[in-house]
C-alpha cells in the first residue's frame, strides 16, 4: 500500500526480501505525475497495481542511476503507461525502450534540479525541488535504520554496494547547495523533517 510521505508524494513499497530489505519507488502525484525511479523488474506489477489503487496516471519517469533496483522495472512501466523518460548521460544499464531524454548535473525536469552526486555510482544523481523543499536523494544517502541506527537521519550508503565512499561523502557537501526540508531515500527510512539541517550536522561534524 503507499504511504503519502508528504502532501502529493507517494512512498511505494515494491518489494521487500525476507531478510527485511526494502525497496521502493516515489510518485509525485501533482503537476506532471512523475515517478522516481522504477524499481526491481520483478516487482514492476507491484508498482504499477499500487499506482492504479492511487487513481493516478504517471506521465513522467525519472531515473537517479542505473542500478537493477531502480531502473529494473523501466521497460514494464513505458509499456504500461506510455511515460516520457528521463536517465542520466553517465548510466550505461540497457533497456529495450530508449529514453526519451538523457540528462546531467544542473538540468531542470520539470519541478526538479538534477545534482550529479557521485560515489555510490558514477551515474548518480539526486533530483531536488526547492519550491516545495523536496530532495529525492537517488542513493546519494541512506536512511541511517538501514545500519541498525535511528531512523529520521542519513548515513552514508553501505561501501558494500559502493565504488567511491570518499566521492560519495564530497557528493553529501554538494546537496548542502539547496535548500530543502526532507529528504527522499530509497533504503532505509526517510528524513521528513529538517533533513538539510540534520545532512549539514552529518558532513559538517566537530572537528572536521
Amino acid at each position: 500500500m503507499p504511504t503519502e510521505v508528504v502532501d502529493g508524494v507517494f512512498d511505494i513499497t515494491s518489494l521487500v526480501e525476507e531478510s527485511g530489505k526494502r525497496y521502493r519507488v516515489f510518485l509525485f502525484a501533482e503537476g506532471t505525475p512523475t515517478i522516481l525511479d522504477a524499481g526491481l523488474a520483478q516487482s514492476a506489477e507491484t508498482v504499477i497495481d499500487a499506482i492504479d489503487d492511487l487513481g493516478v496516471v504517471p506521465e513522467r519517469l525519472i531515473i537517479t542511476h542505473g542500478d537493477g533496483d531502480h531502473i529494473g522495472g523501466f521497460d514494464a512501466l513505458v509499456d504500461e503507461y506510455d511515460l516520457e523518460t528521463w536517465v542520466p548521460e553517465r548510466t550505461t544499464a540497457a533497456t529495450e525502450t530508449e529514453p526519451t531524454h538523457r540528462y546531467g548535473d544542473g538540468d531542470t525536469i520539470g519541478r526538479f534540479t538534477a545534482v550529479h552526486a557521485p560515489g555510490h555510482e558514477p551515474d548518480n544523481h539526486a533530483l531536488i525541488d526547492e519550491d516545495a523543499g523536496i530532495a529525492v536523494m537517488g542513493d546519494a544517502a541512506s536512511g541511517a535504520d538501514q545500519r541498525g541506527l535511528p531512523a529520521g537521519y542519513f548515513h552514508l550508503p553501505p561501501a558494500y554496494y559502493s565504488k567511491d565512499l570518499n566521492r560519495a561523502e564530497e557528493s553529501l557537501e554538494r546537496l548542502l547547495e539547496y535548500e530543502f526540508d526532507v529528504g527522499l531515500v530509497f533504503h532505509g527510512s526517510s528524513v521528513t523533517e529538517n533533513a538539510r539541517e540534520k545532512l549539514d550536522r552529518y558532513v559538517n561534524f566537530p572537528g572536521k
